[in-house]
């Protein structure tokens, strides 16, 4: 059984890894911020007084649930309200509102780089990130976890609810698919 001290390393440890994940998923910070902390909640609740090698594999799946959660909520939100008001009057500083200053990147961001370099970079990234969004869930969820996570087949299968060979499929589809989209916008990585 998990110790409160050995609870909080392992949240702390995996605090930033999900948060990214989370972010990767959701593209708002306060959002992913809120699944991030609502699936450590349902953890120390639910499963606090699980062994701790238990511990990543219920996070894990926890996180998934919470993020589909989200985006579930979403869908209802956005289906009954509209809120093109997100556009207009003051910023939260009390300036003026500017969509461009709103989407630019945080300051000091490759400041090394020439223009050229950091658009080109934005650009690939991006397809790399449509590509991944268009996969099917499963191969997406366990790419994700096993790459971008750094998961191995055993934790992912059981963060998945599947068997190894099932995510060894999922991902291979994954980097085929990837692979084959990528060289036909004339990427190579």
């Amino acid at each position: 059984m998990a110790t409160e001290q050995e609870l909080s390393d392992f949240l702390k440890s995996v605090e930033k890894r999900a948060f990214k994940r989370s972010l990767y998923h959701v593209r708002n910070e306060e959002s992913a911020l809120d699944i991030v902390q609502d699936s450590m909640l349902k953890l120390a609740e639910h499963y606090g007084d699980k062994p701790v090698t238990e511990l990543p594999m219920l996070f894990q799946r926890i996180l998934s649930n919470c993020t589909l959660d989200w985006f579930r909520r979403q869908k209802t939100r956005n289906a009954l309200f509209s809120n093109l008001s997100d556009f207009e009057g003051e910023g939260e500083d009390g300036a003026e509102f500017n969509l461009l200053e709103a989407y630019s990147g945080p300051d000091g961001d490759a400041l090394g780089d020439s223009a050229e370099t950091q658009t080109e970079r934005a650009q690939t990234l991006q397809s790399i990130e449509t590509e991944i969004q268009g996969l099917p869930t499963r191969q997406r969820e366990a790419f994700l976890m096993r790459y971008w996570e750094e998961m191995d087949v055993a934790e992912t299968a059981a963060a998945m609810g599947c068997t190894e060979g099932s995510v060894k499929t999922h991902c291979f589809r994954a980097i085929q698919a990837l692979s084959k989209a990528l060289k036909a916008r004339g990427i190579t990585l």
